[in-house]
């Protein structure tokens, strides 16, 4: 339910906080940055995407559990 949703964001935002660096490994979206990109976290928001800020200028979020990454 609502608080479980509500555990796993807590556990994101303490997990990946502003400004951890983060590399692609994989993202099923025709927009996405290519493998291998770093990017910085801006925010996790309340439906648990990570905002990120790519090293590209793109800003596409991620989505745990469907896009593949992993912190520096």
């Amino acid at each position: 339910g609502k608080n479980m949703i509500e555990m796993n964001i807590k556990k994101l935002r303490k997990q990946y906080p502003q400004g951890t660096v983060i590399v692609l490994d994989a993202m099923d979206d025709s927009q996405a940055p290519p493998v291998g990109t770093k990017g910085t976290v801006e925010f996790v928001d309340d439906a648990g995407m990570i905002h990120m800020h790519w090293e590209t200028g793109s800003s596409l979020g991620l989505a745990p559990g469907e896009d593949s990454f992993h912190k520096m």
